[in-house]
């Protein structure tokens, strides 16, 4: 019996109703914060936080559709809860979910590693690819084919799954192993936290395939939901949190040495990082030139008369300030 086939007693029903509950709003909190802090990072790693907030949002939208589909497709009998014709999409929708947020995932991880240019576009082309790989595979052989009730299509496309599974594992820790030496001690420390957290919260997805080969009735599906709930916050917000630490130190790296500016200090655990760095000159390219100013045009008699300076007194001050910001750079120098 497959774990969407079998009726639940009222306290598995609830409990199921409460993870999908708290997975949900814990799921947008974390977007809440990734929304708020993502001035936090350098230019250089947004990528890392795009990544982290397509995940928490995409999440969240899913856990929103989970709840919906878990009320409407379970009724109320004397004896508990059975399920309907749509209890299935309520494993349907995690695989879809995890076909979008697991490779974004491995974009995050891969957006604080210091590989640049082709090395890092291959990278991510070859981890996406091989987690989407890792995901679809386990939708067929536990969804789609057989509906997912036959044991030797299960063990096939779950062997395929764990394949990819290992390939991805291997692409990102090779990434990782490359960065460690060009980066912080404590940059290094996240950053293998990170990695160990996200790679070891996957061992739980596949234990938890093997209990729908192995086991079936209410206690198990209630016990698949309410571990899929659990790894998927813990991966999804912990693993977050660690790389925009990771990035974080990486900016502030970037502003100590010069390499890049940011508008305001660097804190992590109410330590300094780094303080603001701003560009107190702009370079141009070889040969290139300041951009011409472009004219304005004229104003009215109606408009002028209202102005208290003219434009010639406005801009003979521009000229005197950039003279007089010219002569205290050059002080400071």
């Amino acid at each position: 019996m497959a774990p969407w086939q079998a009726p639940l007693t009222n306290a598995e029903y609830q409990l199921i109703f409460y993870f999908l509950t708290v997975a949900a709003l814990a799921l947008f909190a974390g977007f809440i914060r990734s929304v708020v802090t993502q001035s936090e990072v350098g230019s250089r790693f947004r990528p890392a936080v795009v990544a982290r907030l397509s995940v928490t949002a995409v999440a969240s939208l899913t856990y929103l559709l989970l709840i919906l589909t878990f009320v409407s497709a379970y009724t109320k009998t004397a004896t508990g809860y059975q399920p309907g014709d749509s209890a299935q999409s309520l494993w349907s929708l995690r695989y879809m979910e995890w076909s979008v947020s697991v490779p974004l995932l491995t974009f995050e991880l891969l957006a604080v590693c210091t590989l640049v240019g082709v090395a890092v576009r291959r990278t991510q082309i070859l981890a996406g690819g091989s987690a989407f790989a890792m995901i679809f595979a386990g939708f067929l052989g536990g969804i789609v084919i057989d509906g997912g009730t036959n044991t030797a299509t299960l063990l096939l496309w779950g062997a395929i799954s764990c394949v990819f599974w290992a390939l991805t594992n291997v692409i990102l820790i090779r990434a990782v192993r490359r960065s460690l030496p060009g980066v912080t001690p404590q940059a290094a420390r996240l950053m293998r936290n990170a990695t160990i957290l996200l790679l070891s919260g996957w061992v739980v997805y596949p234990l938890i395939f093997v209990i729908q080969i192995a086991f079936s009735g209410g206690a198990w599906a209630t016990t698949m939901q309410i571990g899929l709930c659990t790894a998927d916050v813990i991966v999804k917000l912990g693993f977050g949190t660690l790389i925009h630490r990771v990035a974080k130190l990486r900016t502030a790296e970037d502003v100590r040495a010069g390499d890049d500016v940011h508008p305001e200090s660097i804190w992590i655990s109410s330590v300094k990082q780094s303080d603001a760095g701003q560009p107190l000159e702009v370079h141009l390219a070889e040969g290139a030139e300041v951009h011409p100013r472009h004219a304005r045009p004229p104003m009215s008699a109606a408009v002028a008369s209202l102005m208290p300076y003219s434009d010639a007194e406005i801009d003979a001050a521009e000229i005197d300030a950039s003279e007089i910001d010219a002569a205290e750079i050059d002080q400071r120098d």
